[in-house]
């Protein structure tokens, strides 16, 4: 009974939606239930972003404020008071799964988030766990924790695992066009999943379990991970070689089959690459099993930054010029194009390594006007852009580019920086000034 209640509440779209976690994963997501017609309540600690939603206004640079005022149709609202949890028929957790400082798992927001809507929970509710795992996550702890407070998962409630695919800042793909993969705990769970995602997605990729579709999420990310690590590599090869690996790239695109075009960088950031192998990596060794590749290709990335800061080095050596007192500018911060994400992103690792070595570092990112305190990150907080004029680029020794913001204006910037080192590949056409980093 409470399956069919909650099958027709959702095809019916009377069903009300809680969004757990406000970022880039879950804030796309409630406003595409609120554009389709669900009412939605989306829940964060942060209350910051439940006063800026409230207000009608957006923290992300790549959603209007007017997708939160016009598209949304006054379905969405936004709380940081968990006791409203009780009222909705669906829980989408789209809370944070990053590593601790010994690369491993930290899950510490899935379980306080669990324990702050336990007391709220009630049969005839779907549970959707949305943030990257590892393989049995959801099996192994969330499903004890329903069971604790007496619910029969796949009778009374329902429990489904479906990997967030944002994309951050990519015109092409959004919530709404992505396909959405999803695994339940039962047939039953999988049968009120699939309803949940249904009218707001695309297309609804149902698998055998929640481990299937917590290995998919990983899959994606690592085969990611692994194929820039390659082309990392080959970017230190064929700089010691004078080739260029762009170049080669764009060659070996045109044969059309058998090749994915990759391309290298001074690191990888975001929340998910720089992440989800590590949950695999630490989850296969209650198997008895070392990762080797994937742990290699994680090495080579992380290694990068310092590929970039060494490259650096090189180039103000062969100018006669130490690096130590050095002026530096940083153009980009964010870990990709056009966005104001900045976690795990490899412009930070590479801006702590040269104020370590006595550069005096700036950065200039048209998206990040001021950067928070990091935990991890101590170097420069609070550190802000500054305007790219032609004068402010001249007086620096070198400029990095880090991200390829479609803000920058590249030509003013080759015309009146002494030294660039390129990450990006912006500047095929080599001028003497110019170096691949």
């Amino acid at each position: 009974m409470e399956k069919i209640n909650l099958l027709e509440k959702l095809k019916n779209k009377d069903a009300l939606i809680g969004i757990i976690g406000l970022g880039y994963v879950g804030l796309p997501l409630a406003l595409r239930y609120a554009e389709v017609g669900y009412r939605v309540i989306g829940f964060d600690i942060d209350a910051r972003k439940v006063q800026m939603i409230s207000e009608g206004k957006s923290y992300h640079g790549h959603i209007p404020d007017a997708r939160i005022v016009e598209d949304t149709k006054g379905n969405l609202m936004a709380s940081g008071d968990f006791s409203l949890t009780r009222e909705a028929d669906a829980l989408i957790l789209c809370v944070p799964t990053p590593l601790d400082k010994y690369r491993e798992p930290d899950l510490s927001y899935i379980v306080s988030t669990m324990k702050s809507i336990k007391p709220y929970l009630r049969k005839g509710q779907v549970l959707s766990l949305e943030s990257t795992t590892y393989p049995g996550n959801t099996e192994e702890m969330l499903k004890p924790m329903l069971e604790e407070e007496g619910f029969k998962v796949g009778e009374d409630i329902f429990l489904v695992y479906s990997p967030e695919r944002e994309d951050p800042g990519n015109p092409e793909y959004g919530t709404s066009n992505i396909p959405k993969v999803c695994g339940g705990v039962t047939s039953h769970c999988l049968e009120v999943g699939v309803a949940l995602y249904d009218q707001v997605v695309v297309k609804v990729v149902p698998v055998a379990s929640t481990r299937v579709a917590e290995m998919t999420k990983l899959l994606e990310n690592i085969h990611r991970a692994v194929n820039i690590g390659l082309m990392n590599e080959m970017k230190i090869l064929c700089d010691k070689m004078h080739i260029d690996l762009f170049e080669v790239i764009e060659a070996a695109s045109s044969k059309p089959f058998g090749f994915v075009p990759y391309y290298p960088g001074p690191g990888i950031g975001g929340h998910c690459i720089p992440i989800d192998p590590f949950y695999l990596t630490w989850k296969a060794r209650e198997y008895g099993m070392h990762t080797r590749f994937i742990e290699l290709a994680g090495e080579i990335n992380s290694n990068m930054p310092k590929w970039v800061v060494n490259k650096t080095i090189d180039v103000l050596n062969e100018r006669k010029k130490p690096l130590n007192g050095s002026r530096i500018l940083l153009l980009g911060m964010a870990y990709k194009r056009d966005v104001e994400d900045i976690r795990e992103s490899p412009s930070l690792f590479i801006m702590e390594q040269l104020m370590a070595k006595g550069a005096e570092v700036s950065y200039a990112d048209p998206h990040i006007a001021k950067l928070p305190n990091l935990r991890d990150h101590h170097f420069y907080c609070e550190k802000e852009s500054i305007s790219l004029t032609p004068e402010v680029l001249a007086s620096f020794d070198a400029v990095i580019l880090c991200t390829a913001h479609s803000k920058f204006d590249y030509e003013m910037i080759e015309k009146n920086a002494s030294l660039i080192i390129d990450t990006r590949g912006i500047y095929r056409d080599l001028q003497p000034h110019i170096v691949r980093g």
